[in-house]
């Protein structure tokens, strides 16, 4: 899976497996209100966190948070979102990087909440000696991941029911992406994140929707390491010739299936000859938010062409 856009690999392999442990620390998300307080607590990758609910005052550091929150009907008490936010558009993007957030920047906003998918150094910290509350909702491992990071979303803001109902149309989406895809063989495909090659494996976010189509990933027995995001060789790729190549890196690497077939060798590949080099939106197949549901019906029309 391509992380938000500013997790450029290989820094991606170090936050992926970053993410993998904090997410691993957690479960389930867990709510509990003091009339007199009216304060939630919500289990998030960085722990248990007490939020003053509804939050009214949000910042948000991370393009999927933002999705998320708009999703379930609390983009008004979104004040300031990062600079990759540019989903939905009346989203209140700033010039903030999630990546190396200022604390003086966020504190600008007087927020009751803010909401990382990394945090980069000493930023939780910081915030919590200005007594602001911080959900660390790192990069999602599998679809249960983001749907706890959306129910979590949903206490922290007054709006569990809408979550739920995010959550719910999201499974029912995908479900019907993966029926509407017709009789599923198993065929292989090549998942590139970006142009040296980095790709995907089936432990991933993005590779559990590939699974769902009964896709064979080429990039699995190449992760040696195990960080779920390996570095192939385009020897690799080409020995492997996979049914299908799914393009992460439109926007960004400029690859498209022109460049794809100009590669040397690639010619050979099932994938290119028969026209199954996918270009995929690069923010849809990069998060993990509700718009997932469009990747898989991204994943449907490629199968069904």
């Amino acid at each position: 899976m391509r992380l938000p856009l500013a997790m450029k690999v290989p820094a991606l392999v170090v936050t992926a497996a970053l993410s993998a442990a904090l997410l691993g620390a957690c479960g389930d998300s867990t709510t509990e209100e003091n009339s007199k307080s009216k304060t939630v607590s919500v289990e998030a990758a960085n722990g248990t966190v007490a939020i003053a609910a509804p939050a009214k005052k949000i910042v948000s550091l991370s393009p999927t948070a933002t999705e998320m929150l708009f999703a379930i009907g609390a983009g008004d008490q979104v004040v300031a979102a990062d600079a990759l936010s540019n989903f939905p558009s009346d989203a209140p993007k700033t010039d903030m990087q999630g990546m190396t957030p200022n604390v003086d920047a966020i504190l600008n906003y007087e927020p009751d909440l803010v909401v990382l998918s990394f945090d980069p150094g000493t930023i939780e910290s910081q915030l919590k000696k200005a007594k602001v509350p911080v959900l660390v909702e790192a990069p999602a491992t599998s679809l249960a991941d983001s749907y706890d990071q959306i129910q979590d979303l949903g206490i922290a803001t007054g709006k569990k029911e809408e979550a739920s109902d995010v959550v719910q149309k999201m499974t029912e989406d995908i479900d019907a992406a993966v029926k509407s895809a017709g009789e599923l063989t198993e065929r292989s495909y090549y998942h590139e994140s970006d142009a040296t090659y980095y790709s995907a494996t089936s432990k991933t976010f993005v590779g559990e929707i590939y699974s769902k189509f009964k896709l064979k990933n080429i990039a699995d027995e190449a992760d040696t390491a195990g960080t779920g995001y390996p570095q192939l060789s385009a020897e690799h790729i080409v020995n492997k010739a996979p049914d299908f190549i799914f393009l992460a890196d439109t926007a960004s690497g400029g690859q498209t299936a022109q460049t794809v077939a100009a590669r040397p060798g690639w010619n050979t590949i099932p994938a290119v000859q028969n026209g199954k080099v996918v270009e995929l939106n690069e923010d849809i197949s990069s998060r993990w938010g509700p718009r997932t549901v469009e990747f898989a019906v991204s994943v449907s029309t490629a199968l069904k062409g």
